[in-house]
């Protein structure tokens, strides 16, 4: 059992409207994953609002539904739901975004023997996030997040997976608003935190790099003087992230990780980590993720994991979906569509130029949102830095990569440049393009899913695969 129905209305503070003796399994915020037992929190979105899957949720099995004031948020049909139910608590709060984060709060609260790790940055925080919880789990019973579920809905998910035997938790904590980390930290009040590095990542929703800097040192805002907080070693922020921090600050990285030797990129068969006297034969592609794995074994080594779990963590880790992803076939893809922001495009180019291909080198960019009122400088400077890189053709789609592409022709490059909003022409003439033995990179943010190009690219009957 996760809550009983007195729980949910000492932890939310809310009215109970009716009460069932049902327990409460699980949590969920979607009406369809809703399962026998749960509790449907129905949360109120741009184009839709929960409160009107209540029926479903509630002829799915759900034991236990939150609501906001049936004056404001409901209507007849809800109301009729509602008094029609039969076997259900039902809580009245004042908003149910709030109430699902003292849910976590009161569950989290329930487990102080836990050690809770977070980790946070502009970009790579899901695979250090990943690289982390395959060394711990190694060593003791680890909660990890799970995909992305690194928002101020997200976490608290995760912290429902947090159970009476865990050691350790692993949580992603991601921000694109301010006072988000202040809500994530309070709901995690981790015990070791790393900040993978401070970029242009939601930009616009921030404003300066000095904005997501401060609203990500935040996740040390619950500090005590044991716990540690671990800082890229080459990062611009890195005097502002350590300052005034309770506990420790370490830094990680090739010169400050202690034990590592050196380094082999591999290419596309991904890295050769050095580390007090092992060799590590690291999955993941290009030079960040070794940063990021240099992180991982930094924290984990703090925290006296044996080395031969760090090593095995390490080299058993698989790339999540779309991040870095390497599929071979009749060409090579690096699929690393689930998003993007100018540092990490510019990272992926680079990769792509400096990786040995049987063919030609091309990259597929989609616009970089969340930029604001940069976007367009931003996507300029992509496309100038694009022209300076050993890549024979670009393939650029949206609005925004617009820019990029008039950027591109201003420069040097003189391969194939193409661009369109057009997602079926996009398509088109990647596929007439790309030719047996070609290493082509996706590569943008999640909104334009590059990742329906996968198929098509992949797609043995097709001229380019």
């Amino acid at each position: 059992m996760l809550f009983s129905g007195g729980e949910l209305k000492d932890a939310t503070g809310g009215a109970t409207v009716r009460r069932s003796d049902r327990p409460v399994t699980c949590v969920t915020v979607d009406s369809r994953t809703v399962a026998e037992g749960a509790l449907f929190v129905p949360l109120a979105g741009e184009r839709v609002n929960g409160h009107a899957y209540i029926g479903e949720a509630l002829s799915r099995g759900a034991s236990a539904v939150l609501v906001e004031s049936l004056e404001r948020a409901g209507n007849a049909a809800l109301k009729e739901t509602l008094a029609a139910a039969e076997n259900v608590t039902i809580v009245e709060v004042a908003n149910t975004l709030s109430a699902l984060q003292d849910l976590a709060r009161y569950h989290m609260a329930r487990y102080p023997h836990v050690v809770r790790i977070g980790i946070t940055g502009s970009s790579g925080k899901t695979t250090t996030k990943e690289l982390v919880g395959s060394i711990f789990s190694l060593f003791a019973p680890t909660a990890v997040s799970k995909g992305n579920l690194n928002s101020e809905i997200g976490v608290p998910l995760s912290a429902f997976q947090v159970t009476q035997g865990d050691e350790y938790a692993v949580f992603e904590m991601g921000i694109n608003h301010p006072g988000e980390m202040d809500i994530l930290a309070s709901i995690v009040k981790p015990n070791a935190a790393l900040i993978t590095n401070i970029g242009t990542a939601h930009i616009g929703l921030l404003g300066s790099r000095e904005a997501i800097a401060a609203e990500k040192k935040k996740i040390a805002s619950f500090f005590t003087d044991d716990d540690v907080l671990f800082l890229f070693e080459e990062d611009e922020f890195l005097s502002f992230l350590q300052d005034g921090i309770h506990g420790t600050v370490l830094t990680y990285g090739p010169r400050s990780t202690q034990g590592f030797t050196g380094s082999r990129i591999l290419g596309l068969d991904g890295t050769a980590i050095d580390w007090e006297g092992l060799r590590i034969r690291f999955p993941l592609v290009g030079p960040h993720n070794l940063v990021n794995a240099l992180g991982a074994i930094s924290l984990a080594a703090y925290c006296r994991i044996p080395e031969a779990l760090i090593k095995e963590g390490l080299e058993r880790v698989s790339q999540p979906d779309g991040r870095s992803e390497i599929l071979r076939g009749r060409i090579d893809l690096i699929n690393d569509s689930y998003n993007a922001n100018p540092d990490s495009v510019i990272r992926a180019l680079r990769f792509l130029a400096e990786t040995q291909a049987r063919g030609r080198r091309i990259a597929v960019l989609g616009d970089m949102r969340e930029l604001g009122e940069q976007r367009e400088v931003l996507h300029r400077e992509l496309g100038r830095e694009a022209g300076q890189l050993a890549v024979d053709g670009y393939f650029f789609y949206g609005e925004g990569m617009e820019a990029a592409y008039q950027a591109l022709a201003q420069t040097s490059f003189r391969g194939r440049a193409f661009h369109t909003t057009d997602f079926s022409a996009l398509t088109t003439e990647v596929c007439a393009d790309v030719r047996p033995g070609d290493l082509v990179l996706l590569k943008g943010s999640r909104a334009m899913e590059l990742e329906r190009l996968v198929g098509p690219l992949m797609n043995e009957s097709g001229r380019g695969a």
